[in-house]
């Protein structure tokens, strides 16, 4: 039996800020990774293509409110940084 993926480990080395905004993206991280898991089966985000992220923030942000959106693309910023990809997003609506 496998271990659960621990995205706190995993974000260990890029998490910054204060400890509200370090909770803030370990929570947005964990919601990534489940939606992501969830429709894609990719369960670790060592498995993710940038179709997947892309996908979590067409569908799963597209209603949400510019604020909410802005703050996810920075979690997923740091988890690109973290998965030491090229991939860039635009905070906008239609992505």
């Amino acid at each position: 039996m496998s271990k659960p993926f621990d995205m706190e480990l995993f974000l260990a080395g890029v998490l910054t800020g204060s400890h509200a905004t370090r909770q803030r993206h370990l929570r947005q991280a964990k919601l990534i990774q489940a939606e992501i898991a969830e429709r894609w089966q990719r369960e670790t985000p060592w498995a993710w293509q940038r179709k997947h992220v892309a996908w979590f923030l067409r569908r799963r942000l597209g209603r949400r409110s510019k604020a909410t959106r802005y703050y996810y693309l920075l979690t997923i910023n740091m988890l690109i940084r973290r998965l030491e990809k090229s991939w860039t997003f635009k905070c906008e609506r239609n992505i």
